[in-house]
């Protein structure tokens, strides 16, 4: 076990170990123009960014050391550790009003900075690209009802779906965000120190680093046929962005419809890409609307014990009662990823959020058509949630409910 360090080296200065670092011209045409994002903490004098890799698991990585079961300075061996697929460079990358949120350079820094690595840099891949299989009870059933069909490339005999798996580490470029959301940069650095409880002093003393590696969830992408062909507008591209729902996703819990409704885009995707087409899941991690389990539960709580139980005309109260808002997945970061895969048109966007559609066509994506749940999928309890999403103005081809339809709509109690 290494012995601790006697010292204890403050970096929230402008001037305290930065000597070494390489210079990050976010937006650059090329990445040795932009320069490589170093996050690590091997060599400090290296870091040119606030906070540290693998997003929320970087703590865990934190308490590896502190237990001595992962040495201080440990170093990624990357040997084979290559992307499967190659993706980009596309020309969003090279635009600093496109992407603010992930380094588009981030699953080629083996290539892409190998001068920097051969130097000595702790680089660290923030992308990882690989291949797996994926098998879905609901995609058997789709086989067994005959709506796909086994092809041998697509979906295999076995049932499984063969995917490209794309997971991605959040890496925010504090201008760019503070852009998005239309505040100041030094509103955004104030708001992300204090309310982080002071976790980051260099968001406010170190105003010559601006990056921020932020300890929070990032996002996995699921590509069904061949990732070459989203950023080709003339291919027809099957999508949904899905964000985290642990119980409905995993547990099939019947408050919701995350779990239907994913699965029927990922049926949607299969016979896309079967079709010559191509298919994307973009799943993020925002649990809970991005206000965590524990505020989704008392959520849950209160909308079941509520005078006239839950019902769909006060779906949005209860929610806001207890987190102070309806929604904090602010969907302006999000076309980001789809930028970074090059895609210019999707052509059947499987989704009602207006938010999301909002933020997809506001960046600059072309959407030909909407793709709603189909309301057999819609579990009984989940009738709550839908009807009061398509009420506030969810996308759907039918009718909108009214005040006094939406009162009629009433899920059942806690038992």
């Amino acid at each position: 076990m290494d012995s601790p360090p006697r010292h204890i080296r403050l970096t929230s200065h402008p001037g305290q170990g930065a000597s070494g670092a390489p210079p990050i011209a976010w937006g650059a045409a090329s990445a040795a123009e932009r320069g490589p994002v170093v996050g690590s903490t091997t060599h400090r004098s290296q870091r040119n960014v606030v906070g540290s890799h693998s997003g929320s698991y970087g703590v865990y990585r934190a308490l590896a050391v502190a237990a001595g079961n992962l040495a201080r300075g440990h170093r990624a061996d990357l040997t084979n550790t290559a992307p499967t697929d190659p993706v980009g460079p596309h020309p969003a990358w090279g635009d600093a009003h496109k992407i603010v949120s992930l380094d588009p350079w981030g699953a080629s820094v083996q290539t892409a900075f190998a001068e920097h690595l051969a130097a000595g840099y702790d680089i660290r891949p923030t992308i990882a690209v690989t291949k797996a299989h994926i098998h879905l009870p609901e995609i058997k059933q789709a086989i067994a009802f005959q709506r796909l069909a086994i092809d041998g490339q697509i979906l295999l005999d076995d049932a499984s779906a063969t995917v490209t798996k794309i997971a991605v580490e959040p890496v925010w470029w504090l201008p760019g965000v503070a852009e998005r959301f239309k505040v100041s940069e030094a509103e955004l650095r104030r708001a992300l120190f204090e309310e982080t409880g002071g976790m980051y002093p260099e968001l406010v003393t170190r105003s010559d680093l601006e990056v921020f590696l932020p300890p929070i969830g990032g996002q996995t992408l699921y590509v069904f046929g061949r990732v070459e062909d989203l950023a080709n507008p003339a291919v027809t591209l099957t999508a949904r962005v899905h964000d985290e729902c642990n119980g409905s996703d995993v547990f099939g819990s019947d408050i919701c419809t995350c779990r239907p409704y994913l699965t029927h885009a990922i049926e949607e995707c299969i016979r896309g890409a079967q079709q010559g087409g191509v298919g994307l899941i973009a799943y993020s991690r925002k649990e809970g609307r991005a206000l965590g389990e524990v505020t989704k539960f008392l959520v849950y709580n209160a909308r079941k014990r509520q005078t006239g139980g839950d019902s769909a005309a006060n779906y949005f109260l209860r929610t806001e009662c207890v987190a102070g808002v309806q929604d904090m997945r602010f969907q302006e970061l999000m076309p980001d990823v789809l930028h970074w895969l090059g895609i210019t048109r999707i052509h059947r966007l499987v989704s009602m959020s207006n938010d999301k559609y909002d933020a997809i066509t506001g960046s600059g994506i072309e959407v030909l058509e909407r793709i709603k749940i189909p309301d057999e999928l819609v579990p009984a309890d989940a009738k709550v949630e839908i009807e009061a999403k398509i009420a506030a103005g969810y996308f759907t081809d039918g009718a909108v409910p009214t005040e006094e339809q939406l009162a009629q709509v009433v899920g059942r109690g806690l038992v």
